[in-house]
């Protein structure tokens, strides 16, 4: 009977730990693509791997807070790491035909903001 109650008393143990600890936020994204057709396709064939997968640890999709700070660098920054790579990010995001421009209206729809100028 004592086994017993142990084994139940550690069961209840074990199920409560952790209750007074508030839950961590998880990271958002938005599960859309871009509303022009070209964009849409490169978003599918060469970001959302890595920007709609929590996994990856790149910035997601429509998460605004983690996007902040990198369209603070600007423009030229954020080009400089897309065309040559940055991190665990390949070079050119993989998309060797996008253009300047493609990769800042991309860059533009993941961080759901506008880009400075």
């Amino acid at each position: 009977m004592r086994a017993i109650r142990l084994c139940l008393w550690l069961a209840m143990a074990t199920a409560l730990y952790g209750c007074d600890e508030e839950p961590k936020p998880q990271p958002t994204h938005r599960n859309i693509t871009p509303a022009d057709p070209a964009l849409a396709q490169i978003y599918a064939n060469s970001c959302q791997l890595c920007h709609a997968n929590p996994a990856a640890n790149a910035p997601l999709s429509g998460d605004r807070q983690a996007w902040e700070p990198r369209i603070r660098q600007g423009t030229d920054t954020l080009l400089e790491h897309t065309i040559n790579g940055y991190n665990a990010m390949p070079p050119m995001g993989q998309c060797v035909e996008c253009s300047e421009e493609q990769f800042l209206q991309l860059i533009g729809f993941m961080a759901d903001q506008p880009l400075p100028q």
